[in-house]
């Protein structure tokens, strides 16, 4: 028997961003970087992969680490980190990992037997002349790998960096003004055409892109007969796509497919984004007919402690997706069943009274504020995520439950507060059933209970909290 899969889709202990859906061998394989929860910096930990049967995605395989930052040649002691991969099967079989170490511009290849890895170091991606790309006078910066095997064998990567303002780390010899193509040879690893650029960065695109120009997260995908290019847009929080028939372009912008904060869904503008805002990257891929888009969310109230995400999607008969919403039960194919316990943490709306940021890096003045974390260390097997110091204003939301036998939630929370908390099924909506608490004691748990009205099959769920005093921590909650 199948079981439920809510967002994020794997453990939650589990941090890793930039997923990059592929099918291998009839087994849906999820390669992404690997965030450290609670450090300050990206990706800090080794390559790991997750798999999942095509007729259960509910049911993740861990595959355990499929490559060690300490295996590139060039980073021996581990000092740099590995940051957004993208994996693709070679014409010779084998399968074949693309990987840059933070900033260093350059990108590296290494193979395996087996999409489940382990990877082994190949070499980094070279011109002809065996200079490495990205490290000759006035070359491109790499960054974000995406490759793509196409139907007669022949292989290409896309890479690039389009940021708006000044970045130190990217060498005043090195160009980083949009996304480039490079065709590879049988080797995998040697350019044999490009670089093409394929996208303009902001401030030189003259297309339809303006307002949502090439950052970053280069993904490639072809879908009846034509590319698809997935990326980050200059906005950060949002995924685009544009489409060419021809994997060197021109490539078109065509809209927003996911942004972590359903801005621009239904106009929605930034400042009023349901969830905290931060960079994006992910791809697409069809499962039994049905398109999925993953990406990823921010926790910890930080920009480096990420979590993957993913949505069904939608395409038309001209080959056009629309922006799809961020839900709790993405992957689940339908709403989650009303009755059983639930993490606080799969919540798809978190916004406290004072409205959503950008998260910054570091964690600052992170005490004042309402945001997910854990309570236990990195890989922390128990799951212990909960939603910390939640204030009063702040409206906490699930899309989207079956509610049809549902009479009660039951909240599990710590704290020290006191105040109300209502149940409502739209965010625009004031609270029909509501429930006072008055909570001394922080060291146990208390439980707050509130009816339920709503009969529907499909339905969200929003908390909304009005505390007079204090703050609480919330935990899990469970539908009677």
């Amino acid at each position: 028997m199948k079981k439920q899969v809510y967002n994020p889709y794997l453990p939650l202990y589990e941090y890793i961003p930039d997923g990059e859906p592929h099918i291998f061998n009839n087994r849906l394989y999820v390669y992404g970087s690997h965030d450290r929860f609670g450090a300050f910096s990206f990706c800090k930990n080794n390559y790991v992969a997750y798999s999942a049967p095509l007729d259960d995605l509910s049911s993740w395989r861990y595959e355990g680490v499929i490559y060690k930052k300490t295996q590139d040649p060039k980073n021996r002691y581990g000092r740099k980190n590995l940051y957004a991969p993208d994996v693709t099967q070679g014409p010779d079989g084998n399968f074949y990992l693309y990987y840059g170490l933070n900033f260093t511009g350059y990108l590296g290849v290494a193979k395996s037997s087996s999409p489940s890895g382990p990877f082994e170091f190949l070499d980094h991606v070279k011109y002809q002349d065996g200079t490495i790309l990205g490290l000759k006078k006035k070359d491109i910066f790499q960054f974000d790998p995406g490759v793509l095997t196409d139907d007669d064998n022949r292989v290409y990567l896309y890479s690039g960096f389009g940021p708006d303002k000044y970045f130190p780390q990217i060498k005043h010899s090195q160009k980083a003004d949009g996304c480039y193509v490079y065709e590879l040879d049988k080797d995998m690893k040697t350019i044999i055409k490009g670089p093409i650029k394929v996208m303009n960065k902001k401030g030189i695109a003259n297309d339809k892109s303006i307002g949502h120009e090439f950052f970053e997260a280069s993904s490639i995908r072809k879908i009846n007969g034509k590319y698809y290019l997935i990326y980050s847009s200059i906005n950060g929080h949002e995924l685009c796509y544009a489409v060419s028939s021809s994997p060197f372009g021109p490539f078109e912008y065509k809209g927003t497919l996911i942004s972590n904060g359903d801005v621009y869904l239904n106009e929605r503008k930034q400042k009023d984004a349901i969830y905290p805002l931060g960079n994006n990257h992910g791809g697409l891929v069809n499962i039994n007919d049905k398109w999925y888009i993953f990406y990823h969310r921010h926790t910890n109230f930080t920009n480096t402690d990420r979590q993957g995400m993913a949505e069904e999607i939608f395409i038309d008969n001209n080959g056009l997706f629309s922006q799809v919403e961020k839900t709790s039960c993405g992957l689940n194919g339908k709403p989650l069943e009303g009755k059983g316990v639930y993490p606080a943490s799969i919540c798809s709306t978190l916004i406290p009274k004072e409205g959503n940021i950008f998260y910054p890096f570091f964690k600052i003045f992170k005490h004042s504020k309402t945001y997910i974390t854990q309570s236990g260390k990195d890989e922390d097997i128990n799951e212990t995520q909960y939603i910390k110091n939640i204030k009063d204003g702040c409206l906490i939301g699930y899309k989207y439950f079956n509610l049809e036998n549902t009479t009660s939630i039951v909240l599990n929370v710590k704290g020290k507060a006191k105040g109300s908390v209502g149940i409502s099924f739209d965010e625009n909506e004031n609270p029909k059933e509501i429930s006072n608490f008055e909570i001394e004691n922080q060291k146990y748990f208390e439980k707050i209970e509130i009816s339920i009205s709503q009969k529907a099959c499909k339905s969200p769920i929003f908390l909304s909290f009005k505390i007079e005093k204090g703050n609480l921590d919330f935990y899990n909650f469970e539908l009677k």
